[in-house]
């Protein structure tokens, strides 16, 4: 560069008669960012080979040197709660509450006809009413009202809103989708179940009753194609999702119900779809009221129809922080009490669970009566799985008439603590405890082969439209052992939003792919944003950072936030990108304030990628940039309690673009050191990591790469390039 830029520049008189004679020592098939030398070099001389003897640059230094660990103000709530909630919370922690029972079957007794469910509001209406439970609550409202109070008769402190198909995308299959249908619909549930609530607590103020908006799955999936020949193909998108959710939400609280109970959750996107929807309206109206996520484990896999098992369903959603979490639906109490317990021990909120009235028999009808289920919900409370519980498909007030009884003389669950994990997830949980001792026994690495700057094969495949190929090469990381899947599609030849749209929806299609997390990665937010929207999982978000200013990163993170993701910050500010220890520490410090104190991130959540950057360009003031990475990897650690460090790998030997053992035993070297100053993750070949194991590089390579990655000596690189 020093010969080039004489030349560009006319620095010198003899600046080409300079250049002519170092370019003769050159191979003209190099790389000018890792040039190599031809056998000869007729005017041109290397630097002497000399020993140098130099500090260790990555030795931690003494305690007594490091500045102390600044102490951050705990992040408070800034919205308010509603009365209902700390009311609530004390009945769980004093006794198990009951739920009611199925609104369908009790309806089906009243053996209702076409002309009941029309009533006067629909009585022209051109599409058949009959099974849409939900219009009851404006043609048939006694019934309604029969039902509730039988359900509270019978002793259930939580009264659902005949409202699970109430939303504009599940009345579509009815012509019912206009706004101002499904509002009523929700207006009058809701001032329905809440005026039971309240006769009932006037009739006895110790036994407050409350009621909260079903909130159902609709019935569109956001994970699953309806088409077997197009996977990557859905009925819906998360933002007519989102759209839908918030119009009943409003309605419902509006209409007076004390909590919110997202329900039947088949597909977790379509929760995490109404999660952000609530959150979204709990911000807009500076009031939070008690939440409560219950799943639907569909068969004895143990898995939702989605896919996800219980604890990968917990680490997608409990970014909410409901009050409770739970299952419902598809299985008996028998069947359902394994998961349950796996429910209760991986949750730090209330449990509770609803069941069917056993299993269904040959006509689809359930024959389980209230005292043979409460017995077999009995073992939950024997093993004190539970803090609420009630009925699903087949149950009606004699079953919780039952289930009442029996729990009454048990006491509820203790919620207990949970080790604080980095816990994402895809179909499978992934919860990462790092070994401190030896990060590389846990080190977790990030596949890089479908990111379009690692891989040009991949590249190639997105642009021609290949999707099916670009698949194969996530299944192939996955086989060679990636932890996690990183995700760009950032090329000027590609439109990013479409491609991480495409691809990520037919990844999770396919579940030896999608069985690990998703790393969304873009520099444009709006292409990050879209990957999660297509994800059940929790995945990581890379990245957010401080260059446009702290409005903009706040903005950015609360969003990640409602998503439910980790995330990762780049060393970046307004003056530019971090290149200096310092540089790094100062910046990562100032946007882990920002998270933990303004937008209440979980430090374990917050990911710091403090830039490798590369080494070995023959400028001196490049020579440091490994030992400053290691350097303040160590430092942000230290004082960025439970935060996490990443990297882009390749990045750091680019200058040897080309030579792959030289390459590759930088990267593996650059590891071994990096991972014992704390660094947790990389984006990497995961093969390769797999392969190239530090103990086992060439003595003699392994000296000269180290005597570049350390700086150890100022000829480090001329030496490594010859």
């Amino acid at each position: 560069l020093e010969y080039v830029e004489d030349v560009l520049m006319n620095r010198r008189p003899d600046a080409t008669e300079r250049m002519l004679e170092f370019a003769a020592t050159l191979d003209p098939k190099s790389h000018p960012t890792a040039l190599r030398k031809l056998g000869e070099a007729p005017k041109f001389e290397a630097s002497p080979k000399q020993n140098y003897t130099t500090e260790n640059k990555i030795a931690p230094k003494p305690a007594s040197e490091l500045p102390p660990v600044p102490k951050y103000t705990p992040y408070v709530d800034p919205l308010k709660k509603t009365a209902a909630f700390d009311v609530i919370e004390g009945i769980m922690q004093k006794r198990v509450m009951v739920i009611d029972g199925a609104m369908g079957t009790a309806v089906q007794k009243y053996k209702l006809s076409e002309e009941d469910f029309r009533g006067e509001r629909y009585k022209n209406h051109t599409h058949d009413l009959k099974g849409n439970n939900d219009i009851l609550v404006l043609t048939k409202p006694e019934v309604i009202r029969e039902i509730h109070e039988a359900y509270l008769a019978a002793g259930a402190d939580i009264l659902e809103t005949n409202t699970f198909s109430s939303t504009m995308i599940a009345q579509a299959d009815y012509e019912l989708d206009k706004k101002e249908e499904v509002r009523d619909m929700n207006l009058a549930a809701a001032r329905l179940a809440k005026a039971a609530c309240v006769k009932f607590t006037e009739q006895n103020p110790d036994k407050p009753r409350f009621a909260a908006g079903a909130i159902g799955p609709t019935n569109r999936t956001l994970s699953v194609s309806p088409s077997v020949e197009n996977p990557a193909f859905r009925a819906c998108t998360f933002d007519e999702i989102v759209d839908a959710y918030y119009e009943q939400i409003e309605a419902l609280v509006e209409g007076g119900v004390d909590m919110l109970l997202v329900e039947t959750i088949f597909d977790t996107l379509n929760a995490k779809a109404a999660i952000f929807a609530i959150e979204k309206f709990f911000e807009a109206h500076g009031e939070r009221m008690p939440l409560f996520i219950s799943g639907t484990i569909v068969d004895n896999s143990g898995r939702t129809l989605s896919g996800q098992t219980n604890e990968a369903f917990w680490n997608s959603v409990n970014h909410a922080k409901p009050m409770a979490i739970g299952l419902n639906c598809a299985l008996g109490a028998k069947d359902m009490v394994p998961y349950i317990e796996n429910l209760s021990k991986c949750a730090d909120c209330w449990v509770f669970a609803y069941p069917n009235a056993g299993l269904p028999n040959a006509m689809g009808g359930y024959d389980q009566k209230g005292p043979e289920m409460a017995e077999d919900c009995r073992v939950f409370m024997d093993m004190g799985l539970l803090n609420a519980i009630g009925g699903c498909c087949g149950t009606t007030d004699e079953h919780i008439k039952s289930l009442a009884d029996m729990v009454s003389t048990y006491a509820p669950r203790k919620k207990h603590g949970v080790k604080d994990l980095m816990r994402i997830s895809g179909l499978e949980p992934f919860n990462y405890e790092p070994n401190e001792k030896d990060y590389r026994k846990t080190f977790i690495n990030l596949g890089e082969r479908c990111n379009v700057a690692g891989s040009s094969i991949f590249k190639k495949a997105v642009v021609d439209g290949n999707f099916e190929k670009a698949l194969a090469i996530a299944l192939k990381q996955v086989e060679h052992g990636a932890h996690v899947i990183d995700i760009n599609m950032d090329d000027g030849l590609i439109d990013g939003e479409s491609a991480m749209t495409r691809f990520v929806n037919l990844l999770v299609s396919e579940p030896d792919a999608s069985k690990v997390p998703f790393m969304i990665d873009s520099s444009k937010f709006h292409v990050v944003e879209a990957g999660l929207k297509c994800s059940q999982g929790k995945c990581i978000m890379n990245s957010i950072s401080l260059k446009g200013g702290e409005k903009e990163f706040l903005h950015h993170a609360k969003i990640v936030k409602r998503h439910g993701a980790a995330v990762v910050v780049m060393a970046f500010d307004e003056d530019g990108q971090a290149a200096t220890e310092a540089e790094k520490v100062r910046i990562c410090c100032r946007a882990y304030k920002l998270l933990v104190e303004q937008v209440g991130f979980n430090p374990q959540d917050i990911i710091f990628d403090p830039n490798i950057l590369t080494i070995g360009t023959g400028m001196e003031e490049h020579n440091n940039y490994g030992v400053d990475f290691i350097n303040a990897t160590r430092e942000i650690k230290r004082l960025c309690p439970g935060c996490k460090i990443s990297g882009g790998v390749s990045n750091l030997a680019f200058s040897f673009r080309g030579n792959e053992p030289v390459r590759r035993a930088f990267h593996s070297a650059f590891l071994y050191h990096a991972c014992k100053a704390g660094m947790d993750m990389g984006i990497v070949n995961a093969q390769q990591v797999e392969e190239d194991v530090y103990e086992k590089i060439d003595k003699e390579l392994l000296e000269y790469v180290e005597d570049v990655l350390m700086n150890r000596r100022p000829d480090a690189t001329e030496r490594m390039l010859e």
